[in-house]
């Protein structure tokens, strides 16, 4: 089959918008389809909500988990499609594919032994917003194979370049599932649970979708133990850099919980606007481990670093403007998702940090799709765990120690996106990073 390698030379605004905008609508998919779960869930209750909440967090989790198969698997086969072998970049997601399978089954086999453990450790103990927790959590973790699967998907359809089945594979389940939501909560009379159904028909629906994907190019399906082990070894790194992300958020959650129902449940509501701009924003990252890739497989180290600082700059522009629009929206937004004047005020302390968050979030996501197009997680993952460790746990652990709130949780996410900042720019600048060849 023939391609197209697209290097530096080749690349203009226009060929990064031509990646980065069909995957945009492929991010901004699945945290809009929450937030128009949090919406629906939001009008039955202070309990229900603060239940989504917890056990959202808990797919949030799997869902990072994805995130990390679609990246890793991104590198790879963009290096192996810049190199000129589009069915070796293909193969590496068959093999990924299997992977995410086995992961999401055992994922959603877990979470019906270990799901109301779990949940009353994030819900601070019995009661119920613990108790729906549970119920919910057991519902939604059987979409956690399809899931998975669309991760894997994900990643190497954007390894050869190609971001435009994904957007009909994502948006169609979830355009559905968002229909179904609020059929099965109200007329349905299903209450939280209906919430969790519709999450399971989108993600089971995505998956088989991907799956096809795979079936349609006309490769060895056959899974390769000692590949998929190799894999598992070469996505450590990322692994341990999602954990430290999940260990900070789940920590967060956590703290919130203790604030109370109205704290958590305004803690739910900027989370999840937070988790939106943050993946709308990752288009450009998306782009970027797709070109840097392929121009590092081509031996372009050359045009790698001049798309990386291209990428970065767009990453900073695109913040501020999402920054600008939450700020706007202050008094409004947040009435979309509660009617509870408690949860409103709440969500009014950590709105000042979000806001202040965005522009720099956008050059931290821009240069982390720069870098993990480069096969460099290893610096990733240490950034993270030293970003994590001793900025984002210590802040907000110390916020529930002082009783600081909502706004020192925010303060801690702060100062975990500002570490950040400094060493990638700094790694930018040294370009340790650009290694040529087809695999690093």
């Amino acid at each position: 089959m023939s391609q197209t390698v697209t290097t530096d030379r080749s690349v203009s605004p226009r060929r990064i918008a031509s990646l980065a905008l069909p995957a945009l609508v492929v991010l901004a998919a699945e945290p809009l389809y929450v937030l128009v779960d949090t919406a629906v869930v939001g009008h039955l209750g202070r309990v229900p909500l603060a239940a989504l909440a917890v056990g959202g967090t808990v797919m949030t989790l799997t869902a990072w988990v994805g995130t990390v198969v679609a990246y890793g698997t991104t590198g790879r086969a963009a290096r192996r499609f810049g190199a000129g072998d589009r069915a070796a970049a293909v193969a590496e997601g068959v093999q990924t594919s299997w992977l995410a399978f086995g992961v999401g089954l055992l994922i959603a086999i877990g979470m019906q032994f270990g799901g109301a453990a779990l949940a009353r450790t994030l819900a601070g103990g019995a009661g119920d917003v613990a108790d729906a927790a549970e119920h919910w959590l057991r519902i939604a973790a059987l979409g956690a194979p399809g899931l998975l699967l669309a991760a894997a998907g994900n990643g190497w359809l954007r390894g050869v370049q190609d971001t435009r089945r994904p957007l009909y594979f994502v948006l169609g389940p979830n355009l559905l599932s968002a229909l179904l939501c609020p059929l099965l909560v109200y007329p349905g009379g299903l209450g939280l649970v209906g919430s969790a159904v519709a999450n399971v028909v989108a993600q089971t629906l995505c998956g088989a979708l991907f799956a096809a994907a795979l079936v349609t190019e006309r490769v060895s399906l056959r899974p390769r133990p000692h590949v998929i082990r190799q894999q598992l070894v070469l996505s450590r790194d990322l692994l341990i850099r999602g954990l430290a992300f999940q260990a900070s958020f789940l920590s967060a959650t956590a703290v919130a919980a203790r604030f109370g129902a109205a704290a958590v449940g305004a803690h739910q509501i900027a989370l999840q606007l937070w988790f939106f701009t943050a993946l709308v924003l990752d288009a450009l990252a998306v782009a970027a481990q797709s070109l840097v890739g392929a121009a590092l497989g081509a031996g372009d180290d050359a045009g790698a670093r001049a798309l990386a600082r291209r990428i970065g700059l767009l990453g900073g522009i695109c913040g501020v403007g999402f920054a600008l629009f939450v700020a706007a929206g202050a008094g409004v937004v947040p009435t979309w998702f509660s009617s509870d004047p408690g949860v409103r005020e709440q969500a009014m302390i950590a709105w000042p940090w979000f806001v202040v968050m965005l522009p720099l979030a956008g050059v931290v996501f821009a240069l982390d799709g720069v870098l993990i197009g480069a096969g460099d997680v290893r610096y990733l993952r240490n950034l993270t765990i030293v970003a994590a460790l001793g900025g984002f746990l210590p802040a907000i652990w110390l916020a529930y120690a002082l009783d600081l709130g909502l706004g020192g949780i925010w303060a801690g996410l702060t100062v975990f996106v500002v570490i950040r900042l400094v060493a990638l720019l700094l790694r930018l600048r040294n370009g340790r990073w650009a290694v040529v060849g087809a695999v690093r």
